[in-house]
């Protein structure tokens, strides 16, 4: 009677047991599949608009353009974007991305869901800014816009945190055309 009873006590252990590990094994399984479902890039929550371009000169050297967008979030969700965040130019010649020229945000933003919030991206580069009275400093500074996005279709920011993809669209044609180079 003793020994029957040990082997139900040590059956029940035993099952118990058997039942634990399966649950934490599914668990885990589970939570595994969540994060790489979450390593995704999502897309579509956030949307960009092109609102302005400003052309400063950072040193006699130096000019930065900065380009503003209004970003709307079409979520509930909250994002930091900051540093950690990555600019990339979308080339026009094939689509591609490309970190060859140095992008960044020009300072960090909160975008809280469901609101609008304004952000601006800079684009620092040697440039030997003319003087006051030069005739052509028009001529120049459209230039100097024309060459910085010559190839650039676009930009893409990249949140690591969030797994979030905006596309900030070019407006180019527009700055090229225009009489100068601020807008």
């Amino acid at each position: 009677m003793l020994a029957k009873r040990f082997f139900i006590i040590a059956g029940t252990a035993g099952a118990a047991l058997l039942l634990a590990a399966a649950l934490l094994y599914a668990g885990i399984s589970f939570g595994r599949s969540r994060l790489g479902a979450r390593k995704t890039w999502s897309p579509d929550p956030v949307g960009a608009t092109y609102v302005a371009t400003q052309l400063r000169q950072m040193d006699k050297a130096h000019a930065a353009l900065f380009l503003a967008y209004d970003l709307e979030n079409r979520t509930d969700l909250d994002y930091h974007l900051d540093d950690s965040s990555i600019l990339m130019s979308k080339l026009k010649s094939d689509g591609s991305l490309s970190q060859e020229e140095p992008i960044r945000l020009s300072y960090p933003v909160f975008l809280p869901g469901r609101r609008r919030v304004r952000i601006a991206i800079e684009l620092a580069q040697p440039f030997v800014w003319p003087a006051p009275g030069d005739p052509r400093l028009q001529d120049k500074l459209r230039d100097f816009v024309k060459q910085s996005l010559a190839n650039t279709d676009g930009f893409v920011l990249f949140n690591q945190a969030g797994r979030l993809e905006v596309e900030l669209p070019g407006a180019w044609p527009e700055l090229t055309a225009a009489n100068g180079a601020n807008r």
